[in-house]
């Protein structure tokens, strides 16, 4: 899939999946970085225990 120079993708920390930026159904900030998700649900989970998925994906959000 292509996309534009501005829109950049990050990893969704809960599930894996690409998010854009600029179309992410849910963010949040954590130790001064915006995180993106795909769905509330993972938004939701990551809030209730960010080390279990940070764990797993280091490089992600944007500071």
């Amino acid at each position: 899939m292509k996309h534009k120079d501005d829109e950049r993708t990050f990893k969704d920390p809960v599930c894996g999946m690409e998010v854009s930026h600029l179309s992410a159904i849910a963010t949040t900030d954590h130790e001064g970085k915006t995180y993106y998700f795909c769905s509330d649900g993972c938004r939701d989970a990551f809030v209730a225990e960010p080390g279990k998925y940070l764990k797993h994906h280091r490089q992600h959000g944007l500071e």
